[in-house]
């Protein structure tokens, strides 16, 4: 047995590190005396203490493995990925050799790391507790790292799969079909919209209150489409206030709330945009000069990122900050006789069959310097063609 160094690891970055796992399969690694690779899967793995810092897992009583495994100075756990269930099952099915033909090296205290692994915990054994026909090994934590950010690997009701977000639980295509249908029902007006503003056009549908997709995308000439197919977004600001526009105010604060590590003078502006669009009808947003169009590549990355679908939750939170730290500019204001405007985006809501918000128009990639008279004008042929989708939408159903 060890005593625990707690000094040795910080309790944030074990945090950060068990942050991509929840519990589930790792397989363990060792080398005894005589300089033999020791290896077993385990099914039940924890964090369990930040300070000291402490993990467990638990083997079973007649795992031969672990009892060689006991008499090891050190032990390394290997968080594994969901494209590792073939090492798992090869590792799982020898009784010697285990990590022949798979690709590994050495952790700082010797022991090996599978190479695809999400995350490596070296680690010596604190305390060993019987628990019926398993053991719970306590293990202080020496070193570790993330190597490989991915979905880790789970057992769950007798088979291996992947970890999911709880907010991408609702990703099949058929739940969004009947909107699909009502958009392609007015692809016409929506091009024509696309062609006599030149700007990009999409239509969006509500998939859950935490995600929308792209139904229909148009472009008018010299315009590059980038409002994908079937591409999700998150419901975290600035997406999502043509839909919490018109919720309760318990939920417009939720939504406002997504927004982590910002200032509450940002948020303030999206509680704003609620109020602008449920008066006007519409919001838009704002391209500061410097940047341009360009003031959007970090939103877009983020989505497209998050339209993968294959994300640990650090990494959606990473997707998260990375849309509320734009630069485009969403502050809402009237607009002047005198001034001419670089608009980023305008986006008016669409109702379904039963009267509710669940859709989006958004117009972008707008010509610049718009006078008022222009975006009134734009507003105008939106809004007919808004009509249109929402007859389209009561017909269809």
């Amino acid at each position: 047995m060890s005593e625990t160094s707690a000094a040795s690891v910080d309790a944030q970055l074990l945090r950060e590190v068990m942050g991509h796992y929840p519990t589930g399969v790792v397989v363990v690694t060792g080398c005894d005396d005589d300089g033999e690779i020791l290896a077993m899967v385990v099914g039940t793995f924890s964090s369990v203490s930040l300070d000291p810092p402490l993990v467990s897992f638990m083997p079973m009583k007649t795992s031969r493995t672990f009892s060689k495994m006991r008499e090891c100075s050190s032990l390394c756990i290997n968080i594994l990925g969901g494209e590792q269930e073939d090492a798992v099952l090869t590792i799982a099915r020898r009784w010697e050799n285990k990590l022949d033909g798979i690709e590994w090296h050495r952790s700082p205290l010797g022991n090996p790391v599978l190479d695809d692994s999400v995350a490596w915990i070296d680690t010596c054994i604190f305390d060993i507790v019987e628990a019926g026909d398993h053991w719970i090994v306590l293990c202080s934590v020496e070193d570790m790292s993330v190597t490989n950010a991915v979905s880790p690997l789970i057992f769950f009701q007798g088979g291996y799969g992947s970890f999911v977000c709880t907010s991408l639980m609702a990703r099949m295509d058929h739940e969004i079909l009947p909107a699909i249908h009502s958009a392609h029902s007015a692809r016409l007006e929506v091009e024509e919209l696309a062609s006599t503003v030149g700007c990009e056009v999409t239509v969006y549908t509500t998939v859950s209150p935490d995600e929308v997709a792209a139904v229909l995308s148009a472009a008018g000439p010299g315009i590059e489409v980038g409002g994908d197919f079937g591409k999700r977004a998150p419901m975290v600001p600035p997406v999502g206030d043509s839909y919490y526009f018109a919720q309760p105010p318990e939920r417009q604060d939720e939504w406002v709330e997504r927004l982590r590590g910002v200032d509450d003078e940002l948020k303030e502006v999206h509680r704003e945009r609620l109020h602008f669009l449920a008066e006007h009808g519409y919001v838009f947003s704002l391209l500061p000069a410097e940047e341009g169009r360009s003031a959007y590549d970090g939103l877009r990355a983020a989505t497209n990122e998050y339209a993968t679908g294959r994300l640990t939750p650090s990494q959606e939170r990473s997707i998260r900050q990375s849309m509320a730290h734009t630069v485009v500019d969403y502050r809402v204001r009237e607009f002047e006789d005198a001034e001419t405007y670089d608009l980023g985006s305008l986006v008016l809501p669409v109702r379904d069959r039963n009267g509710a918000y669940s859709g989006t128009l958004r117009l972008a990639q707008l010509p610049f310097g718009a006078t008022k008279a222009d975006i009134e004008g734009w507003l105008n042929r939106a809004r007919k063609v808004v009509e249109v989708l929402e007859v389209k939408t009561s017909v269809s159903s």
